[in-house]
């Protein structure tokens, strides 16, 4: 019964969704390893303590390669834009990320930073819509949970993930993303799943062609978008779209850092 249920949902657009977030996000099991320190002031308590790892765009380029099945695949390169290292990514009518695996436990979830730069806005998307959901620039996280309090449609869509793949999709995805219209803070449902929420850090055409840096609270985010506490962090990923509005988008990104609290082990 439960197979034909699948057949049946494989045969609708959820299918490339299933397949898209499962290789975007692999539940990881590698470590935070931090490559830089935050200045701060001196604790003698380790949950006030923190580590920071900061990707550049050399070692973005060095992601995961994630191409969604039917899709043309976003070009990523690294190369330089107002006397600067930047990741750009050359979308025409395409989708693809790249990503990193991670574990960071929810006592340690904390501040999260970036930056990018758009040229113009992708004409006619939006992002609440299924077949116009397209994005210059987005900023995916990944996070664990149980998936027992899935409802039924998100198990299923779960179950075809884990039936084409052997692995099942992540328990809830939030991304950064540049919108047309809505204000920004507003938070935007995929279309497909209520598992993928939106937040809106960039709105309309008042800061194209210009770096734009932003300073985000991961856990205060989800939260708002999702309506409860995070679980782990285990993916993160960068993706430039166009493949819905079938137009041409370019993007560039900056360095990402990333700041985890260094809590006591949970009992």
């Amino acid at each position: 019964m439960i197979q034909t249920k699948l057949l049946q949902f494989a045969s609708q657009r959820c299918v490339l969704l299933a397949w898209g977030l499962t290789f975007l996000f692999l539940q990881g099991c590698s470590s935070l390893e931090p490559i830089a320190k935050v200045n701060s002031h001196e604790s003698t308590q380790a949950e006030n303590q923190a580590a920071a790892t900061i990707w550049q765009p050399e070692d973005q380029m060095k992601w995961e390669v994630v191409k969604i099945p039917g899709k043309v695949a976003t070009q990523y390169s690294v190369v330089r834009l107002s006397n600067r290292s930047t990741l750009m990514a050359n979308a025409p009518s395409s989708a693809s990320m790249l990503r990193k695996d991670l574990r960071i436990e929810p006592k340690q979830l904390n501040e999260l930073s970036f930056s990018w730069q758009i040229q113009k806005l992708i004409e006619g998307a939006d992002m609440a819509k299924r077949d116009y959901d397209d994005s210059p620039v987005r900023l995916v996280l990944a996070f664990d949970g149980d998936r027992s309090q899935f409802s039924p449609k998100n198990a299923m869509l779960s179950e075809l993930t884990h039936a084409l793949t052997g692995k099942p999709m992540p328990y809830a995805t939030l991304m950064y993303v540049w919108c047309n219209q809505r204000p920004v803070n507003s938070v935007i449902q995929n279309p497909r799943t209520d598992r993928i929420q939106k937040i809106v850090v960039e709105s309309g055409a008042g800061r194209l062609n210009q770096w734009i840096t932003y300073e985000r609270n991961i856990r205060a985010d989800y939260e708002k978008a999702f309506g409860e506490p995070p679980g782990a962090l285990i993916g993160i990923g960068l993706m430039t779209d166009s493949d819905n509005t079938r137009t041409q988008a370019q993007a560039w990104y900056g360095p990402i850092q990333l700041i985890a609290i260094k809590g006591k082990p949970a009992l």
